[in-house]
Formats: structure tokens, C-alpha cells, sequence
């Protein structure tokens, strides 16, 4: 008798315990500030990534962009992306980085606290914004 009850609860212990330790945390909507761009702090003082239900849009002090968007286990899959096509001087090479980060479908995990996103060949970390 005892063996037929562990051999049914075994399996949804398992099930159970796969699910809780190998998902990825809940990535919630919400404002977030980079800290840093491949390793980098951000040029321009006044960055942000939006993260809707739907949606992403991120600002790195001159140009907006953002596209559609779909959480599928732990990666964020963008696009098409779209962009406003300004000039700045200085942040440019960000602004390209985090396009071609969004664009790559990157993972992110949440760790201390922070949202870390990597993929292609860049990666960015980012702090939440405390809504007013």
C-alpha cells in the first residue's frame, strides 16, 4: 500500500519541484534603468527599458524604440523592432548595442535585484524604477 502512494506522489513531487526550481523568474511589467551596456555604464544619464504585457520600448537618451513582444520561457522575443532615426552625438553605439540586444531574442534572469539580458554578442543590466 504504501508503495502504490509513493509510486503516484513521486512523480508530481518531482513535476512540482522541476517546475519551482527550473523556471525562470516571472519577468513582470514594469520601468527599467540600464547600469550597464556590454559591461559599460550608459552614456547618457537618462535610460530606460519599458516592459508592457505586450510591448517593449527602451531610450537610452536620444532615440525610442520598440516592437511587439513575447516572453517564451526565459527570453524576451522582440520585433520587428522600430526606431526613431535622430543623430546624437555620444550614444549612438548604445543605442545600436541594445537594438541588436533586443533583436536577438535575449535571455534574462533576475539577479540581486536586477534584470540581466544577454544575447548575440551583447549584454546589459538594468535596475528597476520606482513608480511615482
Amino acid at each position: 500500500m504504501i508503495w502504490r502512494i509513493a509510486s503516484l506522489t513521486l512523480p508530481l513531487l518531482l513535476a512540482a519541484c522541476a517546475t519551482a526550481n527550473g523556471a525562470p523568474a516571472r519577468l513582470q511589467a514594469g520601468n527599467w534603468r540600464f547600469v550597464l551596456i556590454d559591461g559599460q555604464k550608459p552614456v547618457s544619464g537618462t535610460t530606460r527599458l519599458t516592459i508592457g504585457a505586450d510591448r517593449v520600448g527602451a531610450n537610452l537618451g536620444c532615440n525610442g524604440l520598440g516592437g511587439k513582444l513575447t516572453i517564451v520561457d526565459d527570453r524576451l522575443v522582440v520585433g520587428p523592432l522600430i526606431s526613431t532615426q535622430m543623430w546624437c552625438d555620444g550614444v549612438m553605439d548604445q543605442e545600436r548595442a541594445v537594438q541588436q540586444l533586443l533583436s536577438a531574442s535575449p535571455r534574462y534572469r533576475i539577479k540581486g535585484g536586477r534584470l540581466v539580458l544577454s544575447g548575440g554578442e551583447h549584454a546589459a543590466e538594468l535596475e528597476a524604477i520606482e513608480p511615482d
